[in-house]
């Protein structure tokens, strides 16, 4: 069901859990939800009225939120046209990756060489829990406990400030990874991945730990090509022409 904002709200709402926010932020968060999980496909069109009547207020929040939408990169305003979900921006990809990888290589480094006991249960029991919704193949929940773990390793690291900084430069990334979720044995990679950081970690291994972070994150660049064939529609952009090849220094690396 939805939720209806309180009539007359172009003011600020004080509802449970949104106390000083406008009808025009709670707006942009719902889209940017539905845009992000791909409730609301690439290329599919927006409309104004409806989103209104959905949410009970006029059409000015609603035109707030789209703008900002617009500016996140996640929608396109075309005058006389209409408004759509944007397509995943396939040239914006890799070096989203690379820089997410750069910053969690960091944070799982930290973790491993500060990383107390009960922090190190924190992970193991968030592995637990991707195992359990992957069990049930509940994709939206095995999201939100990935994101959970990335997050609780940047505060294992006590570096909690990284992971802000990774969400800002990971929206297109987010995107991208709903789609990879179906895929047959996907969630059970990435547990083993995550239990592999999670062993360095606990190993006081910073080396290994963030050795692992990075086959990781790297594993979401090597399935870009695999996933713009499946769903062409998705993405704007050619693959062969967004720069996927890694850098020779990378290659280097552990």
């Amino acid at each position: 069901m939805r939720r209806r904002l309180p009539a007359g709200l172009p003011m600020t709402w004080g509802g449970e859990g949104s106390r000083g926010l406008t009808a025009a932020n709670i707006i942009h968060q719902h889209l940017r939800d539905e845009i992000v999980s791909l409730r609301r496909a690439p290329g599919a069109v927006i409309s104004e009225k409806d989103i209104a009547a959905a949410h009970g207020v006029s059409r000015t929040p609603v035109r707030e939120a789209l703008l900002r939408l617009a500016d996140e990169g996640l929608v396109e305003i075309a005058p006389k046209s209409g408004t759509f979900v944007s397509r995943i921006p396939v040239g914006a990809l890799p070096e989203a990756i690379v820089a997410r990888m750069a910053l969690e290589e960091v944070t799982a480094r930290t973790a491993a060489l500060n990383a107390s006991g009960s922090a190190v249960s924190g992970l193991r029991a968030i592995l637990e829990r991707q195992a359990e919704v992957a069990a049930a193949e509940d994709h939206a929940g095995f999201h939100d406990a990935d994101e959970a773990f990335h997050q609780a390793v940047a505060d294992a690291a006590r570096y909690p400030g990284i992971w802000r900084m990774v969400q800002q430069l990971k929206t297109q990334v987010d995107r991208f990874r709903h789609l990879t979720l179906p895929q047959p044995g996907r969630m059970g990679r990435v547990i083993e991945e995550h239990r592999a950081v999670v062993d360095a970690i606990a190993a006081h291994d910073p080396d290994g730990a963030a050795a692992a972070m990075r086959r990781h994150v790297e594993g979401l660049r090597a399935s870009l090509g695999e996933m713009r064939d499946v769903n062409p529609g998705f993405f704007d952009g050619d693959v062969s022409e967004a720069g996927m090849s890694m850098p020779a220094a990378d290659r280097l690396r552990p």
